[in-house]
């Protein structure tokens, strides 16, 4: 309860809201800090496992929601209670969540707030916190693309502004006028260090400046300013889609979480921002405005704590999750259901880059919902050329060059496909994949098993070697998605396979990484249908049939093996081209290794930790009584790629496959 003497430290304007308005407010604001809390009770009684503490920055949380419409998606961080308390969710649910229930959202998977709803258009953070920045530009691109006049809102700390993400997210959505608000609780710290070892700026909101972006400092505290002055800008910003940069400024009252503690912080910073506790402040303000008396406060408070009694019992007295290990695995991706789409006969010979083109161009035509985005991908056509001529048929709108940042558009992808779209975004080469990949393995592989949100992301990947390009524009770095779950990894060795995988790839509602090897493009030509079909993933190429030996591969690999053999070897093999590493079409390897008694994989990446050791190893747990021989490996040496083309050369595998084929047909 509020001391009536106490004075008011915050300097309300009513802004013409009336009594109800203020009253709804005051509600909304009230019910974030009773069930946090109700949360510390439960923390020290071990009935929840951790807490993220927004007491005292409640009216931040509050006034940003109540400001946007309900179906205008937010994208709060962990302490943003007042973010779902005010879009209604039920209380019972949120308690569950904490709890590891079944009625939460993520199936006991994650905790706290590391879940969205698309019923309340929430969408939660991940703990590398900046991701949620770039998925807000893909939210609000689909909002614009579509024209639905809608605000996306998307919270950071003011740690948060450190990362990179919030650069790149920034830049993009500034570039791309999206209709974006920005939303930085500077709250003084994050964890212990405080904003003088954060940032260099007097602002956070001095950054909107070199972004060519509008920004503006709010009293963080103030939920009638925040509420009236966020109403003002997302109209405005409906009526006129650009970006603008909020910073709220507040203090964390409570340590980065409860274990943490606050000990760190001087004690009379604490008692200053103390006096200006948004919810106490408010409080006294309506009661010294005839808005609210004592007893209407008490029912307010009373009938708040009933609910949230209530909907605990609903939470504790609900069964723990049983595991169910089908369950489990089911989640990981969303369920695709595969159309095989046949061909006329008529065919053309095109070459393996002509095949990528009309793939993406013939799902361009059919899906009106995607969007393509790459470094040069629009007039200049891309590195490869592969989407020339594509703005004239399509567009700028849906053909989107970008900026130099790879995990901004990454996560503008997983933003469009929240929204409901589809994404292709060409990586220029492989290799840079790497800046993007904390939003590839934690956002996009866990989305749906975490909340039930696919990703329909398809990341293009030029890679490979043999074109003498050295370390950072030659890696086929497969390896680092097939090892993560909810990630499909496609790597075709033919034109043929290309378009039909691609188009597939575009279909399937899970995030795909499309692997196009550099020096396939140009060099293999195959007779492809000129009409739109499918492939189906998981499902390998047996290109050559024999007894003596079971040969693997995938990529250009798979035309060094035929190479190989085509050498006027005595050698009699099945060749199997796997075309896709995740799915894997084991029952292919291992009905060919029961036949030939012998197996050996061949593929461009280094042989530790490749793929081929997985594949090894699942060949001696299925097939070792057929074996007359250990399973042989080949790959390329244990050495970042070179550029020399005798050295590229010398580290490739290619030269090296025939004698361990042959030593493996000696034993």
């Amino acid at each position: 309860m509020s001391d009536n003497s106490a004075s008011i430290n915050i300097n309300f304007d009513t802004n013409q809201l009336d009594n109800n308005a203020l009253l709804h407010l005051y509600k909304s604001l009230l019910k974030p800090r009773l069930i946090e809390e109700k949360m510390l009770v439960l923390l020290r009684q071990g009935k929840i496992s951790k807490w993220f503490s927004g007491i005292g920055q409640e009216a931040i949380a509050v006034g940003v929601t109540l400001a946007l419409n309900e179906d205008e998606y937010i994208l709060p961080m962990h302490r943003n209670l007042g973010v779902f308390t005010s879009r209604n969710i039920p209380s019972y649910r949120l308690f569950a969540q904490w709890q590891g229930k079944a009625s939460g959202f993520t199936k006991g998977r994650d905790r706290s707030f590391h879940f969205g709803t698309q019923i309340y258009k929430i969408v939660g953070m991940i703990s590398h916190l900046g991701p949620q920045l770039g998925v807000a530009d893909g939210i609000a691109l689909a909002s614009k693309l579509k024209n639905k006049n809608q605000v996306t809102a998307v919270f950071t700390g003011e740690g948060g502004t450190s990362e990179g993400d919030f650069h790149e997210a920034l830049n993009v959505a500034s570039v791309w006028q999206l209709p974006v608000l920005f939303c930085v609780e500077n709250n003084g710290y994050g964890l212990s260090t405080p904003i003088n070892e954060q940032y260099n700026c007097q602002h956070i909101a001095d950054k909107g400046i070199g972004y060519g972006m509008e920004s503006h400092i709010i009293d963080g505290n103030n939920i009638i300013e925040v509420y009236t002055k966020v109403t003002e800008i997302a109209t405005s910003i409906r009526n006129n889609p650009r970006p603008v940069l909020l910073e709220f400024i507040t203090f964390r009252m409570r340590g980065h979480e409860e274990a943490s503690g606050t000990k760190y912080v001087p004690q009379a910073l604490m008692d200053a921002w103390a006096l200006k506790d948004p919810v106490v402040n408010f409080e006294l303000f309506l009661k010294a405005q005839g808005v609210l008396n004592e007893q209407e406060d008490s029912q307010i408070k009373e009938a708040i704590l009933n609910e949230i009694n209530e909907n605990l019992n609903i939470a504790f007295v609900e069964e723990d999750i049983v595991p169910n290990e089908s369950i489990e695995l089911n989640d990981v991706y969303q369920e695709f259901k595969y159309q095989s789409i046949a061909y006329d006969t008529e065919t053309k010979e095109i070459r393996f880059i002509d095949a990528i083109s009309e793939s993406l161009k013939q799902s361009m035509e059919r899906h009106q919902d995607l969007v393509i985005m790459g470094q040069d991908i629009a007039e200049y056509g891309g590195a490869f050329k592969i989407t020339e001529g594509f703005v004239e048929q399509f567009g700028r709108e849906r053909i989107r060059n970008t900026p130099i940042c790879e995990s901004a558009i990454i996560e503008t992808a997983m933003g469009l496909s929240i929204a409901g779209m589809k994404a292709v975004v060409e990586m220029q080469f492989a290799d840079f994949v790497s800046s993007g990949f904390n939003p590839v393995v934690n956002y996009l592989a866990k989305s749906h098993y975490r909340w039930g949100q696919n990703a329909n992301v398809v990341l293009r990947m030029p890679c490979g070697g043999g074109v003498a390009a050295g370390p950072f524009h030659s890696q086929t770095n497969e390896a680092w998605f097939t090892k993560t779950p909810g990630l499909k990894v496609v790597y075709p060795a033919f034109p043929y396979d290309a378009k039909g995988l691609l188009n597939t790839a575009i279909n399937d509602p899970n995030p795909v990484l499309f692997f196009e090897h550099k020096a396939l493009y140009r060099s293999v030509r195959q007779e492809v249908p000129i009409d739109y079909y499918t492939l189906p993933f998981g499902k390998a190429s047996l290109l050559r049939y024999g007894n003596d030996v079971t040969i693997i591969s995938y990529g250009a690999a798979v035309h060094w093996a035929l190479e190989t053999l085509d050498r006027n070897l005595d050698i009699k093999a099945d060749v199997i081209d796997l075309r896709t590493l995740q799915p894997l079409d084991t029952e292919t390897i291992f009905t060919s290794v029961k036949k030939t008694g012998k197996a050996i994989i061949l593929h461009e990446d280094t042989l530790f930790g490749g793929i081929a050791s997985d594949i090894s190893a699942l060949i001696m747990e299925h097939c070792f009584e057929y074996l007359d021989a250990p399973v042989k490996r080949v790959g390329s040496l244990e050495t970042p790629i070179p550029f020399a083309s005798q050295l590229e050369e010398q580290y490739l595998p290619k030269n090296r496959f025939e004698k361990a084929l042959i030593n493996l047909m000696k034993y």
